[in-house]
């Protein structure tokens, strides 16, 4: 084995030709591999049985991101319940600002989104060392973006704060929290970055143990620095601040080293500034269009706080209340759509057209029946649950109302989640975009600001535009969806071609 190895070494042809067998274009790290694992036809035969593995189930990629997201918002929620001890306002504050924050950790979407499904969809083909790659790029991209972002937000948050039209009586408290928090930007960032590439690897138990760990971690340090427990000071909002940065910072630590493993050979530091122009356009390709839809919709989202903003801080804090409430409606169907898109990645690039395209009506089934039922139970439960955040009797009537609507409003969501996410699989984000940018903005925010402000329905103005958006969206991802039955996936629904061919016959 040693002499046949010093001859491959030695000769351009057969390097060339071991790299084109692996998929690999990194040759020193294929003879790495070779080394430890045994030899080239060792090497060979294992990425061609690779191929041939059961693909990994919706449920077994879903189940570990649906306790996460379950244990995010049960935490969330007391996270919640922590801060409006403090008063309405941190809570109104906290609201606020964290929208802006979603809005630009979309930013990093532009990276993130698309190396995520490139990864599944190289995994899904056999290509380990490019999956490799787009995972390490997108790692140093993000990283670069964030550091900017940070500086960004520590200098400039007043101009932002009044930006956002922050009511003046509570801008002290946001200029607190938005500086810390956004300072740390960098390191959600990572955070961000590290999980995508190591879930869709199919991992996706090992990054809900350490995002559960960080929410854990996050609680325990905003008691103590909110009622001053363990003789920690009593910072208020500043302390659920550094609360934050704090456990964000844990739990990146755990992310990278759980990110340096997954991909087997364990990545290199030397390798972060090594950047491959073909997989970056790829991901770019991929990315943009998703990080524009994505961004445009926390935009909008953040606008609407913004116009909500306007109305009063009882708005305001109504507002953030439903949104923490709400979570628990449809965490569940976010979970599946999460999943799927994973699934679908790992399938579209392994060719298996029809399973791809009858995963993403599953999910929708399934879904649809799951957020309803967590609307019902939200429904039962409604004066138990709003108790818990403020006895403001105006805000408890308001969300009552709310409330209600969610019947309507989660399905549609759904719908949305699902065939969106299953697009995006396939990497027809660049479609998407160009319907659901002018839908978003013309209902979510043009029809909510219209019958919120001129017509003056106030919050449930709002709701009805954000229902119309969620429905128009959702059924134009339907239809763009069975369209590619008949495109993409045509090699696996031969019946079709047939019937197309036997109508032009008897024409």
């Amino acid at each position: 084995m040693r002499v046949s190895l010093c001859l491959f070494q030695r000769f351009p042809s057969y390097k060339a030709e071991f790299a084109r067998i692996c998929g690999l274009t990194n040759v020193g790290y294929a003879l790495t591999m070779v080394r430890r694992q045994g030899g080239i036809d060792s090497m060979v035969n294992k990425k061609q049985s690779s191929a041939t593995l059961p693909s990994i189930s919706i449920w077994a990629l879903t189940w570990p991101i649906m306790i996460e997201m379950m244990l995010q918002f049960m935490l969330g929620t007391a996270d919640t319940v922590m801060v409006s001890r403090i008063s309405d306002d941190a809570v109104a504050v906290v609201g606020i600002s964290n929208q802006f924050f979603n809005a630009v950790i979309m930013m990093f979407s532009l990276v993130c989104s698309g190396a995520g499904i490139l990864i599944a969809q190289k995994l899904g083909a056999n290509k380990r060392y490019e999956a490799r790659q787009i995972g390490i790029m997108s790692v140093s991209i993000t990283a670069m973006l964030g550091v900017v972002i940070s500086l960004i937000l520590i200098f400039a948050t007043n101009p932002i704060i009044a930006m956002l039209q922050v009511p003046e009586a509570i801008r002290p408290l946001a200029h607190t929290y938005m500086s810390i928090v956004g300072g740390g930007m960098i390191v959600t960032a990572l955070n961000l970055s590290f999980s995508t590439a190591v879930r869709n690897t199919g991992d996706t138990r090992s990054p809900m143990l350490i995002a559960v760990g960080m929410n854990v971690l996050h609680i325990a340090l905003n008691y103590a620095f909110i009622f001053g427990a363990f003789g920690f000071p009593k910072w208020g909002l500043f302390g659920v601040a550094i609360s934050m940065i704090i456990a964000r910072s844990t739990a990146m630590l755990f992310q990278f080293r759980l990110f340096r493993h997954a991909f087997g050979e364990r990545i290199r530091f030397g390798e972060f500034t090594r950047f491959n122009g073909k997989l970056l356009k790829e991901v770019l390709k991929l990315g943009w269009p998703l990080s524009m839809n994505g961004g445009s919709w926390t935009l909008s989202q953040l606008v609407i706080y913004s116009i909500i903003a306007s109305m009063g801080a009882e708005e305001l804090a109504t507002r953030t209340y439903m949104n923490t409430i709400e979570s628990f409606a449809f965490l569940f169907g976010w979970s599946l759509a999460m999943g799927v898109q994973i699934r679908i990645s790992h399938l579209f690039g392994a060719g298996r057209y029809r399973e791809v395209y009858y995963d993403a009506f599953k999910v929708l089934g399934w879904g649809v029946v799951i957020v309803l039922a967590n609307t019902v139970l939200m429904l039962l439960f409604r004066r138990q649950l709003l108790g818990l955040f403020t006895e403001d009797q105006w805000i408890i009537d308001t969300a009552m109302t709310l409330l209600w609507l969610n019947l309507v409003l989660q399905p549609g969501k759904m719908l949305n989640m699902a065939l969106g996410q299953s697009l995006s699989a396939i990497g027809d984000s660049r479609v998407i975009m160009l319907y659901s940018l002018p839908i978003m903005w013309a209902l979510s925010v043009g029809l909510s600001y219209m019958l919120a402000v001129p017509v003056g329905f106030g919050l449930l103005g709002i709701y009805a535009g954000m229902i119309a958006d969620e429905y128009v969206r959702g059924i134009s991802s339907l239809f763009r969806w069975r369209h590619h039955r008949k495109k993409a996936f045509a090699s696996e629904f031969p019946e079709l071609q047939n019937v197309k061919a036997a109508n032009t016959a008897s024409i």
